[in-house]
C-alpha cells in the first residue's frame, strides 16, 4: 500500500486505528479451542468485527512463531484474510547484517506480502537498508518505545542529542516519507512535539494506547500532521475486551469507541 492510499483510507473511515493481533492461545475464549486452528478462528472473528473501524492490523510475529510451523501457517492465513484495503504490519522487529536482512525482507514482503515490517536499527543503516528496496513497502523503525527500558538506550544523550534522535536522523538517509515510519510510544506523547520538529511529514506507529495507558488526545495534540501521520495501535484492550462467545461483539464496541474519538480528533485538526 502506498502513502496516498493509506491517507485516503484514513479519511474514508475517519480513523487512524491499528488493531494489534497479538493473539495468545492461552487467552482466547475456551469454546474456540476445539477448532482445528483456534487462533485463526479468533483472529477471523476479530477482523470481521473491527475492519470497518480500523485502517491497519499489526501482527506480532512472536505470538505465532512460538507455536512453530503451525503458528507460521496461522499467521499466513490471518494475513490473507485481512481485506486488501487495510494496511498490514509484521511486528517482527528485524535487523541484521545485509544478507540476513535481505532474507528477512524477502520473507515478509515476497513470501507473506505484508505492507510493512517493524525494524530494530541498532546494528546501523546497512542492517535495515534491504527493507527499503521494495516498491510500496514500508520499514517501521523503532525510535522511542513505550517500555520503561527505553531509558536504558533510546533516551541517553550522545553529545547534544538523544540516541533516538540520532536514529531518526540517520534512518531518514535511507528512507523517505513514502516508505519509512517510526515507532513512538503513546506513553512518551510529549516527546512527539520534539520528534515532529525532526520529521514533520513521516507517519508514526504509536503503540501504548489502551491497556498501557497512553492518551489518544495527547498523541493527536503532539503528533498529528496535515495528513494525520499517525497509526495508533491498540491490542489487548480490543481483542480481549470479552472472553465469552460474544468476544467479537465486545471487540467491535471497543474499536468503535476508539474510532468515534478519532473521528472527533480528525475533524478538530482539519483532516476530514
Amino acid at each position: 500500500m502506498n502513502r496516498s492510499q493509506l491517507i485516503q483510507e484514513i479519511k474514508n473511515k475517519a480513523s487512524f486505528l491499528c488493531v494489534g493481533l497479538d493473539t495468545d492461545i492461552k487467552k482466547i475464549p475456551s469454546h474456540l479451542l476445539s477448532e482445528t486452528d483456534p487462533v485463526f478462528e479468533f483472529n477471523k472473528a476479530i477482523i470481521d468485527a473491527t475492519k470497518d473501524h480500523c485502517v491497519s492490523y499489526k501482527i506480532n510475529t512472536a505470538f505465532y512463531e512460538s507455536m512453530g510451523s503451525k503458528g507460521w501457517e496461522t499467521m499466513e492465513r490471518t494475513l490473507n484474510y485481512i481485506p486488501k484495503n487495510i494496511f498490514t504490519i509484521a511486528d517482527a522487529k528485524r535487523g541484521d547484517i545485509g544478507n540476513t536482512s535481505d532474507m528477512y525482507a524477502r520473507a515478509f514482503f515476497e513470501n507473506l506480502s505484508f505492507d510493512s515490517v517493524t525494524l530494530a536499527p541498532y546494528m546501523g543503516k546497512d542492517s535495515i537498508a534491504p527493507f527499503f528496496n521494495y516498491e510500496n513497502k514500508w520499514g517501521i523503525v523503532l525510535a522511542l518505545t513505550s517500555n520503561s527500558g527505553s531509558e536504558d538506550y533510546e533516551q541517553k544523550s550522545i553529545g547534544d542529542e538523544k540516541l533516538y534522535e540520532r536514529v531518526i536522523k540517520t534512518t531518514c538517509e535511507i528512507g523517505n516519507i513514502s516508505n519509512l515510519m517510526f515507532v513512538v510510544g503513546a506513553t512518551k506523547a510529549e516527546e512527539l512535539a520534539n520528534i515532529r520538529k525532526i520529521i514533520p511529514k513521516h507517519f508514526l506507529l504509536v503503540p501504548g494506547v489502551g491497556a498501557q495507558g497512553g492518551s489518544l488526545s495527547d498523541v493527536a495534540k503532539f503528533g498529528m500532521n496535515e495528513d494525520c501521520g499517525l497509526l495508533v495501535n491498540a491490542s489487548r484492550s480490543i481483542i480481549y475486551a470479552g472472553n465469552e462467545k460474544d468476544f467479537a461483539q465486545k471487540a467491535k464496541i471497543e474499536a468503535q469507541n476508539i474510532n468515534d474519538e478519532m473521528k472527533i480528533l480528525l475533524k478538530q485538526f482539519g483532516i476530514i
